[in-house]
């Protein structure tokens, strides 16, 4: 079966339960991989988490009842899983821009979210370079800020977050940990990024570190510690401006190389690897790290 018509059959299975109950694990068994990497896919490449799709696509079909029937508020409420008028009151304005008792008003305009489908592009880009390399364990010490992917915040947010932390003492406290480090690293004399999933496996929020690999017991006050697992990782390069070449290689990751292949993630940080340089120059290189397993 094609990559495309198993996460179609995964989107099968949420329509098919909009009105219910939704088990995300039975949505990634029909696509046929982990339910971490089911929803790592459904994000990176429709943009939206498995729950914020459902959230929208329960709205649409509110907002479709209540201007065609007459039916209570409370009843649509509760039809599609909010235990208040209140509750779906927040949600649905936040998607109509209106309450749900005016969206029976004559001329109003509401949102539309419609069902989505995959299917495979051959977009003609060039040929990604990638090697498999198993690491051994290591840890990182850093910063870490708690992001949603919600509107694609982390998107815009991230980038703030190494502007401000270059500017920082916490980033010449790297720089110089970076400096003594007296073993030979994993991942070289680099500052890292690190995409932390959610334990609770909701992706619309997640942690991301800045920091530096670090043999050390000796921690920096205000610092922690993010233990990366051994593991095998692909590795992809990239080459241009860091911020926009990471965000278009993550993509092409998700929409090109994992479909094509017999990977999926491992549950395990991500990993941006910047070595030394102007990250803004077209000359820059620096590399992603995405852990992953075989599918069975």
């Amino acid at each position: 079966m094609e990559w495309s018509d198993r996460m179609n059959a995964a989107i099968r299975y949420i329509e098919d339960n909009l009105v219910g109950e939704i088990d995300y694990s039975k949505a990634a068994e029909k696509a046929c991989c982990s339910l971490f990497h089911f929803q790592r896919m459904f994000f990176a490449i429709i943009g939206l988490t498995p729950a914020e799709y459902i959230r929208r696509r329960r709205l649409t079909l509110a907002a479709r009842e209540l201007t065609s029937a007459n039916v209570k508020v409370i009843d649509v409420a509760l039809r599609y899983g909010y235990d208040s008028p209140d509750s779906f009151s927040r949600a649905f304005r936040n998607v109509h821009g209106i309450s749900p008792q005016a969206a029976r008003g004559p001329g109003v305009k509401l949102a539309a979210f419609p069902r989505i489908s995959f299917y495979v592009s051959l977009k003609g880009r060039s040929v990604m370079d990638y090697k498999l390399v198993e690491k051994p364990a290591f840890n990182v010490i850093g910063k870490s800020r708690k992001f949603t992917t919600v509107n694609k915040e982390n998107l815009k947010k991230i980038p703030q977050f190494w502007s401000e932390f270059v500017k920082s003492k916490d980033y010449k406290t790297v720089c110089g940990l970076i400096a003594t480090e007296k073993k030979p690293t994993v991942t070289g004399p680099t500052l890292l990024g690190v995409c932390i999933p959610n334990e609770n496996k909701n992706l619309e929020e997640f942690f991301y570190a800045i920091g530096v690999e670090y043999s050390s017991k000796k921690v920096p006050a205000g610092f922690g510690i993010i233990h990366i697992p051994a593991v095998t990782w692909a590795i992809f390069d990239t080459l241009g401006p860091a911020e926009k070449a990471v965000q278009e290689i993550t993509e092409r990751i998700y929409q090109e190389w994992f479909p094509s292949t017999g990977y999926e993630e491992a549950s395990a940080p991500e990993l941006e690897v910047y070595p030394e340089g102007d990250t803004d120059s077209p000359d820059y290189r620096c590399q992603i790290w995405v852990p992953v397993v075989k599918k069975k």
